[in-house]
């Protein structure tokens, strides 16, 4: 595949149709090009992948591979800045990928799959557009996005219940999905809502598939969606907080920042892989923590200061924040007082 440059400064590539399927990223923001990376990575090694030896290579065998496989993909974006963002981000694969800026509708057309990843509030705009429902009749659209139930994609594509029904192959099969941030070194988790009618085998061997990519999966009931979305979705924030934090105390303690930050985090990740393997919290705090012994000290004063409830409700607004974004809710934030 061959690539050029539009006069609007879109990438553009030469494809031959009778290569594999083609995934199309509507809104290839940060999430977007993260997991376009983790895929692409996954497909075409480059030297940039942080640290293979924490691919979850097992992921990776347990998933079926399905009959298609993406092969070539399309970016949309609005602006020239993520337009160049994606050029210099992406130059090892833009043998195999379509930039396009303020073309929606066209990469919806030339698509076989559709990975919606705009924000949240921008999903009504962006799948109003004439012609993008009619480009998107018999696909898969994948929806990132956060708090926006499959009800409500549906509802803007295809009306209410007062409108007209389409028949099964004039409509697109919507399924939501949550990943995050962490696709970009391949070590998401991303939370796959089961379907109602299951989907198709092909279509969820696929989905499986491209997620395995970009790291661990699990399958949940859609209503556990907006709580998946505030564990794994803002979970690396909540995370990265608690890591400086500890940072913070060495640090004050005398140990140098960048050896404070690399020890912090090379802890925080092994605790998680014997997480991972089977041991339980509990068990790994409690077989640390030995009679009169500096553990079980600063355990309780972290206790003391309810660092348990407080990341617990922190969990709790944000699932409750999740549930509006997708409903263009403003101000949300603070509604743990009222739950």
């Amino acid at each position: 595949m061959d690539l050029y440059t539009q006069p609007n400064g879109s990438a553009r590539m030469h494809r031959d149709p009778d290569k594999s399927m083609v995934l199309t990223i509507l809104g290839c923001g940060t999430l977007g090009s993260a997991i376009l990376s983790g895929i692409l990575d996954s497909i075409y090694p480059s030297s940039h992948v942080p640290d293979s030896s924490s691919i979850p290579a097992f992921e990776i065998a347990q998933a079926n591979t399905p009959d298609r496989t993406p092969g070539a993909f399309i970016a949309c974006v609005t602006r020239p800045t993520s337009l160049q963002r994606l050029k210099s981000d992406l130059e090892p694969h833009l043998h195999c990928i379509e930039i396009l800026q303020n073309d929606n509708l066209r990469g919806v057309q030339h698509g076989d799959v559709v990975l919606l990843a705009c924000k949240p509030q921008m999903v009504r705009e962006i799948l109003s557009e004439n012609g993008v429902r009619e480009a998107l009749a018999g696909k898969l659209l994948i929806s990132i996005l956060a708090g926006v139930p499959v009800s409500q994609i549906e509802e803007i594509l295809y009306g209410g219940s007062t409108e007209p029904k389409l028949a099964s192959e004039d409509r697109c099969r919507v399924v939501r999905v949550m990943p995050n941030t962490a696709s970009l070194n391949r070590e998401s988790m991303t939370v796959i809502a089961k379907s109602t009618p299951p989907l198709p085998s092909d279509q969820a061997s696929l989905i499986t598939w491209m997620f395995t990519r970009i790291g661990r999966v699990v399958h949940l009931p859609a209503s556990a969606m907006d709580a998946s979305t505030a564990l794994c979705g803002s979970g690396p924030a909540f995370f990265a907080l608690m890591l400086e934090a500890m940072a913070d105390g060495a640090v004050a303690m005398g140990i140098p920042r960048a050896e404070a930050q690399e020890m912090a985090a090379q802890t925080m990740r092994g605790c998680a892989g014997m997480v991972l393997k089977g041991q339980h919290p509990a068990f790994i705090r409690e077989k640390v923590s030995t009679p009169g012994g500096c553990t079980i000290g600063g355990l309780l004063v972290l206790e003391e200061g309810s660092l348990r409830g407080t990341i617990a409700r922190g969990v709790r607004e944000a699932t409750v924040v999740a549930s509006q974004l997708g409903k263009g809710v403003q101000g949300v934030n603070g509604t743990w007082g009222r739950c």
